[in-house]
């Protein structure tokens, strides 16, 4: 069997997609899988540094969870990986009944048992910052805000983050854990060990404001993974720490056949972000066709729609579909709405074939690339930070090499859209 050292589980599609492209930009040979691999796909594959599988976790009650974590554990585990990454929002929100972090961590660390448990707090690419175990985010710009205060997640319509110390955090969630602050980064390699073992056995929450600190993280990822395989949680970060105290010398680089898309592009925006509605009212190059949330749960009003977006898409437009953004419709988003727009994306895939693809929003993201029916994903390009355009591994030949964009609400720059069209990569 092929086996890699680096595995990565993301609770969400985007997430998931964001870990590929930072392995890919570290130079690895990386796959994400939709579904378990099998023995024959990973030969077909060959040689792998990581090997990362998707799913919906942040979506799902702690029942359905647990059960779903149990056989996530039990794969890694087979596949003998080095590094259990479960892979989180870099805004660590979650709800006790919604996504747990700490149901989630419960169940894994039943096969990943090396006591030292790493969390990273912060990913400074995309404007996280964790400094005394207080999470602070950029939102849209140059300001950064405490988590709580954050203009999106302090007010996220399913784990709204009311709380900026994820200490007190992830205690609601029902876990205790340690914390190691930025200032232990700069002692002696012996008295930062000595002060991540006092944690031995209990999760550990890592500070992160710059490289240095990720880099200092990952080297005491690669000594303690080589005795034991560990579990590590947190956003990419953890994969840019466990590369950059990597010894490898490869240097990723964006595919050359990205480029200017040579048919009509679709996207599809679920979210109901600040950051996407930026882009939506910078997307002058696409068909705008409106979608109502509280009637996305009618076939009838999904029909009209697509019928509507695939007679422009044959006439040779681009075209965005996006959820109503007045004030009247922010609690309509979630997982229901979700459900209706993959259905929404299936009926477009089947009746107008387009080959790019971009979905914007976390759940929306996770459900609707079922309607692809891939096995996996490779990364082709990186378009922004936290914005990863991957190529489609189908069995399905309507959907095997689509070129296919997902994003998180609040990740890319206002020209977003436009740029996935003129396969712009800034």
């Amino acid at each position: 069997m092929n086996f890699a050292p680096y595995g990565f589980y993301g609770d969400d599609f985007t997430g998931a997609t964001d870990t590929l492209a930072t392995l890919h930009r570290a130079g690895l040979r990386a796959m994400l899988f939709v579904e378990p691999p099998t023995p024959e796909r990973l030969a077909k594959l060959g040689p792998l540094d990581a090997i990362g599988l998707a799913g919906a976790a942040r979506t799902l009650a702690p029942s359905p969870l647990r059960a779903q974590l149990r056989q996530v554990a039990e794969i890694f585990s087979a596949l003998g990986v080095r590094v259990m990454h479960y892979k989180v929002c870099s805004t660590f929100d979650s709800a006790p009944e919604s996504g747990n972090i700490a149901v989630a961590m419960t169940c894994l660390r039943e096969r990943f048992t090396n006591p030292f448990v790493p969390v990273v707090g912060g990913q400074p690419n995309l404007g996280r910052y964790c400094a005394f175990s207080t999470l602070f985010g950029a939102a849209g710009g140059a300001e950064v805000h405490r988590i709580d205060r954050h203009p999106a997640m302090s007010r996220h319509p399913v784990t709204p983050m009311h709380e900026a110390d994820l200490r007190l955090h992830f205690e609601r969630l029902g876990m205790r854990i340690g914390a190691i602050d930025w200032r232990a980064y700069s002692l002696p390699d012996a008295a930062l060990k000595d002060s991540i073992n006092r944690y031995a056995g209990t999760p550990v929450l890592f500070d992160v404001l710059d490289d240095m600190h990720l880099r200092r993280i990952g080297t005491e990822m690669h000594e303690r993974a080589a005795r034991e395989p560990l579990l590590a949680v947190g956003a990419s970060s953890v994969a840019q720490a466990w590369t950059l105290a990597s010894a490898s010398d490869r240097d990723g680089e964006t595919v050359a056949a990205f480029g200017p898309a040579q048919s009509s592009v679709f996207v599809l925006a679920g979210s109901l972000s600040p950051m996407t509605a930026a882009q939506i009212d910078a997307a002058r190059s696409f068909h705008r066709i409106e979608l109502d949330p509280r009637e996305m749960g009618s076939a009838s009003y999904r029909s009209e729609r697509c019928g509507r977006i695939v007679e422009a898409l044959h006439e040779g437009m681009h075209v965005l579909a996006f959820t109503c953004r007045t004030p009247h419709h922010e609690h309509a988003e979630g997982q229901p709405l979700a459900e209706s727009c993959a259905a929404l994306l299936r009926a477009v895939i089947e009746r107008a074939a387009p080959r790019r693809i971009g979905i914007a929003g976390g759940d929306t993201s996770s459900l609707g690339v079922h309607a692809l029916k891939p096995w996996g994903l490779s990364c082709l390009a990186i378009l922004a930070s936290g914005v990863t355009v991957c190529r489609v591994h189908s069995d399905d030949p309507a959907t095997h090499g689509i070129e296919l964009m997902l994003k998180g609400g609040q990740m890319g720059g206002a020209e977003l859209f436009e740029d996935f069209i003129a396969g712009i990569v800034r």
